[in-house]
């Protein structure tokens, strides 16, 4: 039988991950640190799952922890600590890697191993669900709506609380250089070109971040100048010590609080496309989106090499997530 890990299952989103990988009926083994034995234990009870214990820092131990695995989920941030040793642990194994990271890093390791895991016929998945999989659905749509895609605008309506986990994430990668695409190339941008994006409601102000999409938007369409912005609903990014913070937002606040995103993807005649994505709470999208990109590779949806979910699932991908709609402008 074809058995799935999920890697940091005792954290918030990897959590809610397992939940939704047990109710699909997926034979699933969750695993973590040494620390996390009784969290992992009891989650382990709930769901009829497997457990495992082991450090990262043990290339052994990893070894002996995906024997008899055929697909990895890491849902252990920081991703920049977690991401190198688990993809090069997943290679030697011969198990298809998954992760659901919005740090650069991590595409970036996976685009540095993509030969390796080629040769050994594993496929590295870093985005399986979060950000990258809402965001590469919405581009990839718009992008089929013209001929000669030139650029992608692409902004990222964030609302309702962040996980401890995320702020962890976030805090770690605050000085990282605000990069957008230009002619395939990664380049500096001033973080002080804010621009308005209209998510549905009128105009936010939005403001560039280095998001992974540059990555792998251009992995998937092959355009090769891709900018990317978040406007931050207020409250969404708390002040404090994010070790005070509870786990994640409770389910009643992922419920009110929806994520926007919108796309322009202009056209080399100078027409835009613009799209509009309405979907759940990030977090519930996110364990939803991993579960079933997990699930799918399990069924044998697999390319070996670095792979994007909307490059390897389609850009309905998003769509087929809970509540999630995307909506088109007419071309101007």
């Amino acid at each position: 039988m074809k058995t799935l890990m999920i890697y940091g299952a005792a954290g918030y989103t990897g959590g809610m991950a397992a939940e939704h990988a047990a109710s699909a009926g997926i034979h699933l083994v969750v695993a973590g640190r040494v620390k996390d034995r009784e969290s992992l234990d009891i989650l382990a009870g709930r769901l009829g799952a497997g457990s495992r214990l082991f450090s990262l820092d043990d290339p052994g131990a990893i070894a002996r922890g995906l024997e008899g695995i055929s697909v990895l989920l890491n849902a252990a941030g920081p991703f920049m600590n977690t991401a190198k040793p688990l993809m090069s642990a997943a290679i030697r194994a011969g198990v298809h890697y998954l992760d659901f990271s919005a740090e650069l890093d991590s595409y970036r390791q996976a685009l540095a191993l993509d030969g390796q895991a080629r040769a050994a016929g594993v496929m590295l998945l870093p985005g399986s669900g979060g950000s990258v999989a809402m965001l590469g659905s919405l581009a990839g749509h718009a992008v089929a709506r013209v001929s000669n895609p030139r650029k992608i605008s692409i902004a990222l309506k964030v609302a309702g609380g962040m996980s401890r986990g995320s702020v962890t994430s976030a805090s770690q990668n605050i000085t990282t250089e605000t990069l957008h695409l230009v002619g395939g190339e990664l380049v500096a941008r001033s973080p002080e070109e804010v621009r308005d994006f209209d998510f549905g409601e009128g105009p936010l102000s939005s403001f560039p971040v280095t998001l992974p999409d540059l990555v792998t938007f251009h992995q998937a369409t092959g355009v090769r100048d891709i900018e990317t912005f978040v406007h931050v609903a207020a409250g969404a990014f708390p002040d404090g010590d994010a070790n005070e913070l509870p786990a994640g937002p409770s389910s009643d606040e992922r419920e009110a609080n929806r994520y926007h995103a919108v796309v322009e993807v202009t056209d080399m005649d100078g027409s835009v496309a613009r799209s509009l994505l309405d979907t759940v709470n990030g977090y519930t999208f996110t364990a939803i989106a991993a579960a079933e990109a997990a699930r799918r590779v399990l069924a044998g949806e697999v390319r070996p090499g670095f792979q994007t979910p909307a490059g390897l699932f389609g850009h309905g991908f998003a769509e087929s997530i809970a509540d999630t709609r995307i909506t088109d402008i007419p071309i101007s």
